[in-house]
């Protein structure tokens, strides 16, 4: 799949945008954005919705993106752009640190601890594994949202959490990070949720798990990199 410079960068605007509001991104807050005109947007936003990785929602003008869309995007997050979230990030990354540090004596709660920092910074559902127990905080961040006022996407996000344990212990990439976005959730194709999952070793095993579930409309790039330091955190300090 051939996409331009401009049309990577409209589709990381969009993600962005909708991520930030909840609402479909028009063609005129695009033009605005890039100082060209809504013609010209409409013209490339025509040609991301034939690559699939945008789409229009029936009930407005504006777009919003794939899970196809957000696969490209989060396969073009670079180190560089995790850089500049730095600041930002290291501030929220010491607090959990100190969470931690708190209760590194009890590998559990400073598990649990770690877990609800993320839930508290991200606005997500945090989970994590701790031996045989799932650990989950923030369901009601997750049912906040409006994507789920939905009762299928509710229900399909409740079998997902049935199944999510032991698929963490039998069948979870060893990964130090993965994303499962929409219909990639090999356990909650038709959740409408991205998973983020870090590995990490723990007293409890070498595969332990820890991440956050929430509706596909993320700041992927800090969430991604939050869930990432937070489980090299855990792993140091346990």
């Amino acid at each position: 799949m051939e996409i331009t410079s401009r049309q990577a960068k409209i589709l990381a605007a969009i993600i962005e945008q909708y991520a930030e509001i909840a609402v479909p991104v028009g063609s005129v807050t695009l033009a605005k954005l890039f100082g060209v005109s809504s013609a010209t947007i409409r013209s490339e936003m025509a040609r991301l919705e034939d690559m699939g990785l945008i789409e229009a929602p029936h009930t407005s003008a504006g777009r919003i993106p794939t899970d196809k869309g957000y696969r490209l995007y989060v396969n073009g997050i670079t180190d560089a752009q995790m850089t500049e979230l730095s600041t930002g990030v290291d501030r929220s990354a010491r607090t959990i640190e100190a969470h931690v540090h708190s209760h590194k004596d009890a590998a559990d709660r400073a598990i649990r601890s770690a877990v609800d920092s993320l839930v508290e910074l991200t606005g997500n559902l945090g989970i994590a594994t701790i031996g045989s127990e799932l650990y989950m905080n923030g369901i009601s961040n997750l049912f906040s949202q409006p994507e789920y006022v939905s009762g299928t996407h509710i229900q399909a996000v409740a079998r997902l959490l049935d199944n999510l344990e032991p698929w963490l212990r039998e069948a979870a990439p060893n990964e130090p990070l993965n994303v499962f976005i929409g219909s990639e959730n090999p356990i909650g194709k038709s959740s409408g949720a991205t998973l983020i999952i870090s590995r990490f070793r723990s007293p409890y095993s070498d595969k332990s798990y820890i991440g956050v579930l929430g509706p596909t409309r993320q700041n992927y790039a800090r969430t991604m990199q939050l869930v990432r330091r937070t489980g090299a955190m855990l792993e140091e300090v346990l």
